[in-house]
């Protein structure tokens, strides 16, 4: 099968398309016929080699994936070949033909392939840090960095539970952060007072999604580092005292993934894929992740 791989940490440009054998399941595993992937934010920090859990070498890459189940490995009954799913790569080797997912779900019935596959890591963290947090009914939750996968979700999923959401993001994507239903300020110098006057006691609680530096501030909004969780800034946690959040340690929220459909078929949720690349160009897609200015999702096409 071809299939996406580096052998060095580098830039984008280290990226191959290479052909691998073709994997099939173990107990409890499906098989996937890739038909699209997602690019999330942990992609480029592996292939670069900065994140603290580095890829061994040689290394495949891409967690999110649609697709369609063509093999079932033993004990499997959720699921049948045939089936429209969208789950997390088991090796991280998504951006391929073919590919074994364990945390899965049958695709909600008005999503195509690229909606879906932008959708499994976004929900899974959204969702942990926000149970993380008891964000629920009256809660004033503020997330900084709101306007990407991870954000747009979680104001939607904290909308949903009744909660206020206060988001930041850049000028040009205010707008954009209201359709979501949040109350939208820009980031940067001057952020507390921006949050102050739209909440003026404060918020109950804070969420560091796009590791910017503002720890000290979102401790300052909410009164008390126990109210602030980050998914970005593990360095920044620990002089902080903030609790960095990952599925990892704290298990993960892939349950979230079999009831979304209910808030898409209502119409009350929505992650907006910004741009698909064929999987031969995935280096651009990388390329395209690292500017940091991308609104929801970016997705390879197999």
């Amino acid at each position: 099968m071809k299939a996406a791989r580096f052998a060095q940490y580098g830039g984008p440009e280290v990226l191959e398309i290479v052909d691998l054998p073709d994997p099939h399941p173990g107990p409890g595993q499906v098989r996937l016929a890739v038909r699209a992937v997602g690019i999330s934010a942990s992609d480029p920090k592996l292939r670069a080699g900065t994140l603290s859990f580095g890829a061994p070498l040689p290394s495949t890459t891409g967690a999110e994936v649609a697709g369609v189940v063509d093999e079932l490995g033993e004990g499997v009954t959720d699921v049948a070949v045939g089936d429209r799913v969208f789950g997390v790569s088991d090796d991280h080797a998504g951006a391929a033909e073919y590919t074994l997912v364990t945390h899965r779900a049958r695709m909600p019935r008005s999503l195509g392939f690229v909606d879906a596959a932008g959708l499994p890591i976004a929900l899974e963290t959204a969702t942990r840090v926000l149970d993380q947090l008891t964000v629920g009914a009256g809660t004033t939750v503020l997330l900084s960095g709101a306007s990407g996968g991870i954000g747009s979700t979680a104001v939607q999923l904290a909308g949903a539970r009744r909660a206020r959401v206060i988001g930041t993001a850049s000028a040009a994507n205010q707008h954009y952060l209201r359709l979501l239903g949040a109350e939208p300020v820009v980031y940067g110098d001057g952020l507390v007072d921006r949050v102050r006057a739209l909440a003026p006691d404060g918020v109950d609680a804070a969420v560091d999604i796009a590791g910017s530096g503002v720890l000290p501030e979102l401790v300052a909004l909410t009164g008390a580092a126990d109210r602030v969780l980050t998914v970005a800034d593990t360095e920044g946690a620990a002089a902080h005292g903030v609790h960095f959040s990952n599925g990892f340690a704290d298990g993960n929220a892939f349950h979230a993934m079999a009831t979304i459909g209910d808030l898409i078929e209502a119409g009350r949720f929505w992650l907006p894929v910004e741009r698909t690349f064929p999987l031969s160009a995935i280096a651009d897609a990388h390329r395209w992740s690292e500017t940091g200015r991308v609104r929801g999702r970016l997705v390879l096409v197999v």
